[in-house]
């Protein structure tokens, strides 16, 4: 990547993800689970919270939208270590006391194979960059490569421990402590909801592919099958597509993908499990998992047109999924729980603008 292109890149990332901080909110997640306050409305992605959907800086585009249908978005193969690093910095949405909050770049991995660069690989020099001299960073949690959003990074154990522990007894209460938002590919035939599935990791054509299994034996469940929940909230439809927000109360890879495969809504640039949603007549249905092969997305020419996307530009459409909001805890007892938010990419921005979903 160029000098010039490398600060364009920071330029962008410095705009839309490090431009809005908010923490020490009390928590206004839309499902309020147990033991949790409400916070005012405007905290939410509901129509008096639509600001936190709308990108910042001046409302004029820079060139017209099929100029520019994936802008920001990173491309880690293209990157030095340096120019990483350079990247991460400016992704940086808090730094305040042991811990550091990230806003990650779709497509950049987590973790990887040795040599590979990732997010962890680069944690050394980002400690630096950051002005923690010796202090390592340590990861306390993350989503996968292709979704984008918050990574909450700490120099501290003790405080690494706590919030994991934090983290895992949430889940064993089904107490919701994350919030993705997702632009879907259909519209789920209820506003809001849990989907619960069995899911299992399975080893096809050299790649991991989760699959859901119906009614699971006992068996099943010792050799790795894990009964899986989400809740999910339709916040604004149009052109065929919703604004989702989702909530995980369980921890499984693509758990959030093929959830919305199995409401028959994938996510828009879904090009690992969207296969397995199939359409006669107009009317979807699921497939077999097992005889469906992974293929990129294929989006009806209205939606292309909607989106101002060429069919080739579709195939590179990245995934519309979005850690949006962490919950965590005070750091001590009587402090008030902290809320940690990441502005959406601009890509997703764009396609919230293209869809009219931003306007609702």
């Amino acid at each position: 990547m160029g000098g010039a292109a490398l600060l364009h890149m920071r330029a962008v990332l410095a705009q839309e993800m490090g431009s809005r901080r908010v923490l020490g909110r009390v928590w206004g997640g839309w499902w309020r689970g147990p033991g949790l306050c409400a916070a005012p409305r405007t905290a939410d992605f509901g129509t008096e919270g639509r600001h936190h959907l709308q990108p910042r800086g001046p409302s004029k585009r820079s060139g017209p939208l099929e100029e520019q249908p994936f802008r920001g978005l990173l491309r880690p193969e293209n990157l030095s270590r340096e120019e990483l690093v350079d990247v991460l910095r400016a992704a940086v949405v808090d730094q305040k006391g042991p811990l550091v909050t990230l806003n990650k770049p779709q497509g950049l991995p987590v973790t990887g194979k040795p040599g590979e660069l990732t997010l962890l690989s680069v944690l050394p020099e980002l400690s630096q960059g950051l002005g923690l001299g010796g202090q390592e960073l340590q990861l306390v949690h993350a989503s996968g490569k292709e979704t984008s959003g918050l990574v909450l990074l700490s120099t501290c154990p003790q405080t690494a421990s706590r919030l994991q522990k934090f983290f895992i007894h949430s889940r064993r209460s089904q107490r919701p402590t994350a919030t993705y938002c997702a632009v879907t590919d259909g519209i789920p035939a209820t506003s809001e909801g849990k989907i619960q599935a069995a899911l299992k990791l399975e080893h096809t054509d050299g790649v991991d592919l989760v699959v859901p299994v119906k009614s699971p034996s006992r068996k099943d469940i010792l050799e790795g099958v894990k009964r899986t929940l989400s809740h999910f909230r339709v916040v604004a439809t149009g052109s065929g597509c919703a604004l989702v927000q989702l909530q995980p109360l369980t921890a499984f890879p693509s758990q959030l993908q093929v959830h919305m495969v199995l409401e028959l809504c994938p996510v828009l640039g879904d090009h690992t499990y969207s296969a397995r949603v199939g359409t006669v007549l107009g009317q979807r249905f699921l497939l077999p998992a097992a005889s469906t092969k992974t293929q990129r997305q294929v989006l009806d020419e209205a939606l292309l047109r909607r989106l101002h996307l060429s069919p080739s530009q579709a195939t590179r459409l990245p995934l519309h999924l979005h850690l949006h909001r962490l919950h965590l805890p005070g750091a001590r007892p009587r402090d008030a729980p902290l809320e940690l938010l990441a502005p959406l990419p601009p890509y997703f921005s764009r396609t919230l603008q293209c869809l009219g979903l931003g306007q609702q």
